[in-house]
Parts: structure tokens; sequence; C-alpha cells
């Protein structure tokens, strides 16, 4: 691949250095044929002549030597600072008298953290990063599954405003009249990304619940047989409402961290997909027309939909045959 901000490509550099050494072309008309100025063209011509083909690929921007980087005896003043005082770059570099922008280059080149996720008290790292540094995926199907609500509003007979324009419903009495929402839920399965979902009234513990055993039934139809955890979040319908259908299922409930729906990734990245592929896809003139479309949708998904995370093919491609 090349730099971002380069002119030619390393195949285009080789066609430059063939119209130049091998069709003995003037050096200035390759460089108006390839967009480039003819300095650019001697100087991919010299380096061929040098180095060969190795000459044309990429080379790090990255300078040999850097003389105006910072000491380490300052570095180590500037982190033992930090440890101790637990301040800012804007505090530490008025103290130090360097400038503020260096103390930051030199807390995040050692991995310092941020203030925001310290513990004021005694420095330690108490809330998480929402960035997660090591992707994981489970070895095989149904070794753990992600389950999760969204809310959706409801469409109004005749379409809402995607359907008749902003302007439609301004007035007073269609603000009083509240269509409400609809809830769906779904469950991802962490290996294959076979998914399920459903569009019900609310999101209750005992709607959750047996969304969750028809869900098991969908899965055990496309080969997932065992179910050994479900991930949640911490909602008191998930906590409370579970238990006995995971337990006739054998397997094992797990919660996310608090504030930390991340971490429940897969489903959070389902739900977006559905909005934006299914929900918000097309225009539709009733919540009963789009509730009816979730269905196929979910078989498209399943069968025919390329997934980047699997290589660009479908969930069901890594599902034993049934």
């Amino acid at each position: 691949m090349s730099h971002r901000n380069a002119r030619l490509t390393f195949h285009a550099r080789m066609t430059v250095v063939d119209r130049v050494l091998n069709q003995r072309r003037p050096r200035s008309h390759v460089a108006k044929e390839m967009g480039v100025s003819r300095q650019c063209v001697s100087r991919w011509v010299s380096r061929y002549e040098v180095e060969g083909e190795d000459g044309l690929r990429e080379r790090s921007s990255r300078p040999h030597t850097s003389p105006s980087r910072t000491d380490v005896a300052t570095e180590a003043r500037v982190l033992a600072l930090r440890d101790r005082e637990r301040r800012g770059q804007d505090w530490i570099g008025p103290e130090l008298g360097i400038p503020a922008r260096t103390v930051s280059r030199i807390l995040r080149r050692h991995h310092r953290p941020y203030l925001r996720e310290c513990d004021p008290m005694t420095g330690e790292v108490i809330r998480a990063s929402k960035t997660t540094a090591v992707r994981y995926e489970r070895g095989h199907p149904g070794e753990l599954v992600h389950m999760d609500v969204k809310k959706l509003g409801r469409i109004p007979e005749g379409g809402g405003w995607r359907a008749r324009g902003r302007e439609a419903g301004s007035t007073s009495r269609d603000h009083k009249g509240r269509v409400g929402f609809d809830y769906v839920h779904s469950l991802v399965d962490d290996h294959s990304r076979l998914a399920y979902s459903e569009v019900l009234p609310d999101e209750k513990g005992p709607t959750c619940a047996a969304f969750l055993d028809r869900a098991a039934t969908y899965f055990a139809a496309h080969g997932i047989t065992r179910i050994e955890r479900v991930m949640t979040d911490n909602a008191w319908a998930y906590k409370y409402s579970l238990r006995e259908v995971v337990a006739r299922l054998g397997a094992r409930q797990k919660f996310i961290k608090p504030h930390c729906p991340w971490q429940n990734g897969k489903v959070e990245r389902l739900n977006r997909t559905l909005q934006t592929e299914w929900a918000y896809r097309q225009v539709f003139t009733s919540n009963t027309a789009r509730t009816a479309a979730l269905a196929p949708w979910i078989e498209h998904y399943n069968n025919h939909r390329r997934h980047s995370s699997l290589a660009g093919l479908p969930p069901i491609s890594r599902l034993s045959p049934t």
C-alpha cells in the first residue's frame, strides 16, 4: 500500500522506470504523462539504478535521528512528577519549564493513563477505556451469545415524517398523540454472528425470557444446539428474569461492566445495522409493514449478507449443515 500522500504507487514507479530506461523516452514526457514533476521521475529512476526494485518501495518517513527529542533525564522527571502529584501537562509543564505539549507527548509515549480514568486519591485506573486493545472471538458457535434490546419509535398510520416530510405532523394535535415505541430484541452468536431478532411491545422480564427461549430454538435449528454463556447488560429484566431460561439451556449468564456497552459490542453493532439496513433503509407507511420486513431481513443477514469480520462470508458459512 502506498503512502496516503504519494502521487505514484509501486507499479506506477515501475512504469516510469520502464518508459525512461527501456523505452528511452524523455523524462519530461514521462513526467507529463504520469502527472508528476520531472524531478520526481528522476528521483525514482536514480533509486532504481542504485537499489533495483527495492528502491521503489515505500520507506518510513520517520527520521533516522531525532536530535530535538526530549532527553531521557527530562522524561524521567516528567514521569516521576506525574506519578507523585497526579497532575496534568498544564501543571507539570510550567513546573519543569517545558511546553505542556511536550509533557503530553511524553506521557502518551510512556502509556500513562489519562487523569479522567484514574482515582484522584490513589492514581489507580478505575474507569474502563472505550478502546478495546485486543479484538476477541470465541472458538466455536454457541460458546457465547450477546443479547440486547433496541428501542425504535413506532410509525403512525400513513407514515411519519420520512414519508410525508417534516412539515407533516407539526400541529399541536399531532404532538399530543404519542405513537410509542417498539422494542427490537436481538441475540447474536459471538463466533458465527448468527442473529435472531423480534419486534416486541416491551422490554419487561417475562418478555425478555420468552424471547431468549425462542431465540435458542432458532439457533438450534441452524446448528447451534448448545449455548454455553449469555452476555447481557445490567438491566433489571436481564438480571432477575432470565435465570430460569438460562438454567434450562444449561448456560451461564455474564454481565458487562456498568456503563460499558462496548463490551457487548457485537450485538450493539447489530443494532446499528438493523437501523441502517432495515428500519431506515426505506420509507414504511405503517408500523405493521416495518415489523413484517424484519424476519426476511434477518434471513438475508444470516444467509446472504457479507460480513467483514467473516472474510466477506455470511454467518451461515460458519455453521454445520442442518
